[in-house]
This record gives structure tokens, sequence and C-alpha cells, in this order.
């Protein structure tokens, strides 16, 4: 397949990602809102998406190898249905079936086709940025991310718009009808495969023997932790509860937080260089002092909550500064996945990445809830600063420029850094 056509593709994924990403954020605000207006704990609102997460780590584990073995289109059109019958799922229900296990599995299916579309559209980018070329690599990366995460904030905002004038069922209507013509277009418009399939990838190629891989994988579970164990639920609840602020409110707050932190990480390249002489494009010493700085920010919110300081203040000011920082690091770590993969690999060893990131999103969730209801949003940023902390030590691990450049990293030598 020629270049030119991969991009043509590479733009439809793209566009069809950043339909899934609006449709989940709002998913994610319309159930956590409505759960929770029902009386359900924030620990059982956490469980709701559970399975979500789970099922996350078990779509990136298969959905590298789907790819490879079968292209990236179709792992693309495989999320997109699943997404459409996740809505359906919600909107169409008899309301006596809306219950926990039948949210759960609904979830369960919005977090396979969640990561599926995401794999596909950041495997992608292997395949229409010149060998070799690390600039260009790094500024796609972030210009994906970044608006991928301004979108998911857009969908927080219209997750609680929705469900405040349309409700709930009519508003996952909605979104199970925009992810369906989004899915009809993309069949209609996209050729060809995306990419070479190789029907020679194997199951077990997804457990990477690249050292570097491994290790970036291991940062990214305590990096996302470190973000939801007091985003996720302890923060939505605090706000609405404590601070008494109301859907729109809430929603509309998540939402510009989450835009800006997709416009930093848009923005990064420009900002964010590996240090030292020559400067030139992140490294594992990159990685590393930035989960440093990162620790600092919810220690400080939680300590500002312990004092007598406006908590609103604290929140949004402290936010503020976490996500920036946040943004950062996750813009380096979404480029160094790619700079370390292999081309003949580069879905499965993506794939294995997000799966260790889903990880990092299912352990947080989970925490947040049971942490919350324990001790309330303290306890839930003391954990966050532990994770950073974690993920700043992993990161001592990751290869720099010099070993780059030096030759193989662990067992193979990533393709991008050739």
């Amino acid at each position: 397949m020629s270049r030119d056509r991969d991009r043509r593709n590479y733009a439809l994924l793209t566009g069809a990602y950043w339909v899934e990403t609006l449709a989940d954020g709002a998913t994610r605000m319309l159930v956590l809102f409505y759960f929770y207006e029902l009386g359900y704990s924030a620990f059982t609102v956490a469980s709701l998406f559970v399975f979500y997460e789970l099922f996350g780590i078990l779509t990136n584990l298969v959905g590298g190898w789907l790819a490879a073995r079968f292209g990236l289109r179709t792992t693309l059109f495989m999320g997109l249905g699943t997404q459409v019958l996740a809505l359906a799922m919600l909107a169409f229900a008899p309301a006596a079936w809306l219950v926990v296990p039948y949210v759960m599995a609904s979830q369960a299916l919005s977090g396979v086709a969640k990561d599926l579309t995401k794999m596909s559209s950041k495997s992608a980018v292997k395949l229409v940025v010149p060998a070799g070329d690390e600039s260009s690599l790094y500024r796609w990366v972030a210009v994906l991310t970044g608006s991928k995460n301004a979108l998911k904030g857009v969908g927080f905002f219209l997750g609680g718009l929705l469900l405040t004038v349309a409700g709930f069922q009519t508003s996952m209507a909605i979104l199970a009808a925009a992810a369906l013509l989004t899915l009809l277009a993309v069949a209609r418009l996209m050729h060809g495969h995306l990419g070479r399939p190789d029907a020679a990838a194997r199951f077990r190629h997804m457990f990477s023997n690249n050292r570097a891989v491994n290790v970036l994988a291991a940062a990214r579970v305590f990096l996302f932790a470190s973000r939801d164990v007091w985003f996720v639920v302890g923060l939505p609840v605090y706000l609405e509860t404590v601070l008494g602020w109301s859907f729109i409110q809430t929603g509309g707050f998540l939402a510009i937080w989450v835009i800006g932190y997709g416009a930093v990480q848009a923005a990064a390249p420009r900002f964010v260089r590996r240090r030292g002489a020559g400067g030139g494009e992140p490294d594992g010493r990159t990685a590393t002092w930035l989960a440093f700085v990162l620790a600092i920010f919810p220690a400080a919110i939680a300590i500002g909550l312990s004092l007598d300081v406006d908590p609103t203040a604290v929140i949004v000011i402290g936010l503020i500064a976490f996500g920036v920082v946040f943004a950062m690091n996750s813009a380096v770590h979404s480029y160094l996945i790619l700079a370390y993969a292999e081309n003949d690999r580069a879905a499965m060893n993506v794939g294995f990445y997000y799966m260790a990131n889903a990880g990092g999103r299912l352990s947080g969730t989970v925490l947040s809830g049971l942490l919350y209801q324990w001790q309330g949003l303290s306890a839930c940023l003391w954990a966050s600063v532990a994770c950073v902390l974690a993920a700043a030590l992993l990161s001592l691990l990751l290869p720099n420029l010099r070993g780059r450049a030096a030759g193989p990293v662990g067992a193979t030598v990533p393709a991008g850094s050739r």
C-alpha cells in the first residue's frame, strides 16, 4: 500500500477515533453521575468501571496481535461496532435492567471499543512518519494524543449537559447513533488494510522481549494510576457533594481541565526536549525528572485541603498544575513507546504498552472509590503521590540517548531509535 493511501486512511481512522473518544468521555460522566444520584456509594460507582478497565487490558493484549495479523482497518471496525453495541445496551434497555451487573457488562464492551480504536490509531502513526524521523514522530504522537484528550474533555462536558437536558437513556441513544454513522462512513470511504497484515504474527509475540518497552510499560501503570486514583471517582464526587457543584459545573470543569491537558500534550514538543548538550527528542531521563516534579502537586493539594485554605482554590489551582506536568509526562511516554517499538511489531508493542496503561487505570479507578469511601479525597491524593514516585523510580531504568544510540535496548533494537 502506498504511503499516500496510508495517509488518507490514517486521516479517516483518526476522525473515527475522535468520535469514539467524544462518546467515551460523555458516557463516563453519564454513568458516574446517573448512578451516584440513584444512591450508589462511591465504591459501587467505581465498580461500574472495573470491567471497562479490565477488558481494556485484555483488548490491548489480543488487539495488538489482531492488528498485526489482519490489519488496523479490521481492529478499527471491530472497535466502532462494539461501541455501538455498548451504547445501545444502555439506551434501549428496560429501566429494571439498569443495575450494576448489566451496566458493568456494557462498560466492558466500551472498554474493548475504546482500546481497539486507540491502539489502531496510535499504531498507524508508524505508517505515515518516515523511518528514523524522530522529530516528526514526536510531533505527530503529541498532536494525536493531545487532540484525543481535548475531545475527551469535551465529552465530559457533553455528558453532564446531556444528562441535564435529555436524560440518561436518550443521551445514550444519541451517542449510539453518532458511533453508528461514523462506522458506516469509515466503512464506505476507507480502502485497504492500513498497514500490511502479517500472516506469520503469533500471539506469543505480544509479550515484548524489548527491555525498554517493558520498563516503560511498568512506569505507565503507576503514572496512570496516579491520575485516576483521585480523578475518576474521588474528585467528581468531592466537587458535587462537598463543594456543592452541579452536574454541568462539575462536568464543565473536568472538561476544561482535560481540554487544557490535551492542549499541553499537543504542544509538548515545543517545550519538552532532552536536557543537556544538544537537546533533541526526549529520552528516559526526561520521563524521570518530569515524574519527580509531578509528585509535588498531589502532595501540595492534600496538604492544602488539611489546612484552613479555601478548598475550591486548592483544587482548581492544584489540578491545573498537576495537569500541565502530567500531560508533558504522558506525551513523552507516548513518544517513547513508538520510538522503542520495532517497525514489524509496532502494533503488538503498542498493544502491550496500552495493556499496561489500562492496568494503571483499573488500579486507579478501584482505589479511587475505595479510598474516597474510606478517608476522602486526601487519601486518594496521597496514594497518587506514592504512584508517581513509583513511576519516577522505574523511569530511572529507561535508556537515555546514549544507551539508545549505542545499540540494542534489551533483546532487540528499537526501530524508532535506528
